[in-house]
């Protein structure tokens, strides 16, 4: 089967070539893949973590062609959407049907491509953070596609939604999305905030722990800056409160959340956000410009059309 496959010497680390086909195990379905999207961590490692020759990629909707051996449901030609280990960037991938979810005619697969991922890491962030009804909730490196979901969620539970981005420009629409406040950096963050999802690293999550009123935490979703964190807790202690700070991981199954994630793409009350979408044989196309932090959003392959 055709697929895209790590290569360090191709345009941005990737190629289309040929791969083995995979082979489920009892509970796993063989799903063909029409549409994946793209997420900054399996990118931004790639050369680190990644071997020549393997396919890559988390995020797939498509179609059932072969179900589960031991008798479980979806049926062949069950539209669904997927979130499992690398693989996604081919045509065809094997998933647990526990981390799958069933996607409706009236939800196009690219839009259901975008949710696994950074919809679903930022569904079990927001939810990490407790109740958060009226109460103020930071979120940095909001202009990309886990942030976008994360402040759309945020404000959905009823939060007062602070995004914070690197420019104006990355900024647009956030607003529209459910953000009560948009700022460049977090020099306008004056008030406590209950909740932050750090999105960025380095600096900038020490300066996002600062602001956590007591009985509030920060979680450490990513690294975009790709810097690490230094905290001066014992100035932090000074500052007195109970605040939490934790690495952020997000947990299987995940069929669950990903049903949750359609039902609210299906009703209208959450927007993919796709900032970038076209063929997979554009792909490096597509890598460079997320990368570059020319996406506001998602960026969507398209493996098998649209539908």
């Amino acid at each position: 089967m055709r697929a895209l496959l790590y290569d360090p010497e191709a345009p941005q680390g990737l190629r289309l070539g040929e791969a083995p086909e995979p082979v489920p195990r009892d509970a796993q379905a063989l799903i063909e893949v029409h549409a994946t999207s793209l997420n900054f961590g399996e990118l931004a490692y790639r050369e680190e973590r990644a071997r020549p020759g393997q396919v890559l990629g988390w995020d797939a909707a498509g179609v059932v062609v072969r179900p589960a051996a031991d008798g479980s449901c979806p049926a062949a030609g069950t539209r669904v959407v997927c979130f499992g280990p690398p693989g996604a960037w081919a045509e065809r991938r094997a998933v647990d049907l526990a981390d799958l979810a069933v996607v409706p005619e009236a939800v196009e697969l690219g839009a259901a491509a975008t949710l696994p991922g950074a919809g679903v890491s930022a569904l079990q962030a927001v939810r990490r953070l407790g109740p958060v009804l009226g109460r103020r909730v930071l979120i940095t490196g909001a202009s990309g596609g886990l942030g976008r979901f994360a402040v759309q969620l945020a404000a959905l539970a009823g939060a007062y939604v602070i995004a914070a981005v690197g420019s104006a420009q990355r900024g647009e629409g956030l607003r529209e999305l459910g953000a009560d406040e948009v700022v460049v950096g977090l020099d306008g963050v004056r008030a406590p905030v209950f909740g932050v999802l750090d999105n960025v690293g380095g600096p900038l999550l020490a300066e996002a722990f600062s602001l956590v009123e007591p009985g509030g935490s920060a979680l450490s979703v990513g690294k975009a800056s790709r810097r690490p964190t230094s905290i001066d807790f014992e100035r932090e202690r000074l500052a007195g409160g109970d605040r939490r700070l934790e690495p952020f991981v997000v947990r299987s199954p995940f069929g669950p959340d990903l049903d949750c994630l359609v039902g609210l793409l299906a009703t209208g009350r959450l927007d993919p956000q796709i900032g970038w979408r076209g063929s997979w044989e554009r792909a490096p196309e597509a890598v460079a410009a997320l990368l570059g932090r020319r996406v506001r959003g998602k960026a969507v392959l398209d493996v098998k059309g649209q539908g």
